[in-house]
């Protein structure tokens, strides 16, 4: 018995045959489901076709919020529009962060307009300002890092050097899901959003007492110079509490809060933070002198300040930190003046990071990514 085709059936049966073989060939590629992702959209709305052709409803759309103090606005913004433009998306909206605006309100004003990724271009306090707004929300920050501690870049191993390269990752990059923390310097106080680490005392006090025109000409190093100042302080007393439940009391130096702890000089500060794992570490520093302070450098710079000497790290995810006195507060770095009340919570997955592809990384460490 002979069975005859419909032509038309024919053809559809040839077309789909061709579509599963070409849909098997992009995704057994190298670059696998991005690549083919990205050549969708790029033909769906090619670069170099005219806004007359292309609608604008059809494209992405980035806001770049920038610290005016770290780079030349209107260069970053040039190079973000030609990249934008290359890769099909709407000519970024742009912000300048303020004094009275540190980056939070801008981001307010992004979200409102729809954007597709808030892109963060400055040091750690923008990108802290940024992520206050963005927690909770479903929208991605990208990073162009443009700092002097970079924390938030190191740890999600951003490119720190590229400002091309981070623009692109912000646009094309992996969507992460990362924690942050929740701190308050008084029990009924406001809640400050922190994506590295928060801490009270000796560390809080360093970055309280840097110069700001040396560490515009050393960088970290001016860290170093104020640290070693402030090492002959004397202890205080606190009372430090995990979840609700498990208290302790010492006479500390220093006790910080983080979701990671790689800084600068690849020196993990806490060496077993993991940035997603809905923990925080809290590390707590308690030499009495010089001497034993030589026992804490040790600890560090053998990633053993978990148990080390005068150092000790606790998981948890909560922490309040009571003191006798006043003292000095940082988060992420920067000083907030001081308190003898410290509270850190994380809060899981609450932010969306882009952070490179695979083939992104490949790209970057052979130096031939963008093209």
């Amino acid at each position: 018995m002979t069975i005859e085709l419909d032509p038309l059936m024919t053809w559809g049966i040839v077309v789909c045959a061709l579509v599963v073989l070409v849909a098997a060939f992009l995704l057994g590629r190298r670059s696998g489901i991005r690549r083919t992702l990205n050549s969708v959209r790029r033909f769906v709305h090619p670069a170099n076709l005219s806004d007359s052709e292309v609608s604008d409803a059809a494209r992405y759309r980035a806001a770049l919020i920038v610290n005016p103090t770290k780079t030349d606005v209107r260069r970053l913004a040039s190079t973000a529009e030609a990249i934008c433009r290359f890769e099909g998306w709407n000519p970024p909206l742009v912000f300048e962060t303020t004094i009275d605006d540190s980056g939070e309100g801008a981001t307010i004003r992004a979200l409102d307009e729809g954007v597709d990724v808030v892109i963060a271009a400055g040091g750690d306090g923008t990108i802290r300002a940024v992520a206050s707004a963005l927690a909770g929300s479903s929208t991605p920050m990208g990073i162009v890092p443009l700092g002097t501690g970079n924390l938030l870049a190191r740890n999600i191993d951003l490119v720190l050097d590229k400002t091309e390269w981070a623009l692109r990752i912000a646009l094309w990059g992996r969507n992460r899901e990362i924690d942050v923390g929740a701190a308050r310097i008084a029990a009924d106080g406001d809640s400050h959003v922190f994506t590295v680490m928060t801490g009270l005392g000796f560390d809080a006090a360093v970055m309280a007492d840097t110069n700001d025109e040396l560490k515009s000409r050393l960088g970290w190093l001016a860290y170093v110079e104020a640290g070693s100042r402030k090492l002959a302080g004397k202890p205080s007393h606190v009372k430090v509490t995990f979840d609700d439940d498990y208290r302790i009391s010492a006479r500390v130096r220093s006790v910080l809060g983080g979701n990671c702890g790689r800084l600068q000089g690849g020196i993990q500060l806490l060496p077993q933070a993991v940035i997603d794992d809905g923990m925080l570490d809290v590390l707590i520093v308690s030499p009495k002198n010089l001497g034993q302070w030589v026992g804490v450098l040790a600890s560090i710079a053998g990633r053993r300040a978990s148990k080390g000497l005068h150092t000790n790290i606790r998981k948890c995810q909560k922490v309040v930190i009571e003191s006798r006195e006043e003292l000095d507060v940082q988060l992420d770095g920067d000083p907030i003046g001081q308190s003898s009340y410290l509270e850190m919570e994380v809060r899981p997955s609450a932010l969306t990071v882009r952070v490179p592809t695979v083939e992104q990384r490949k790209q970057i460490r052979a130096d031939a990514w963008p093209v």
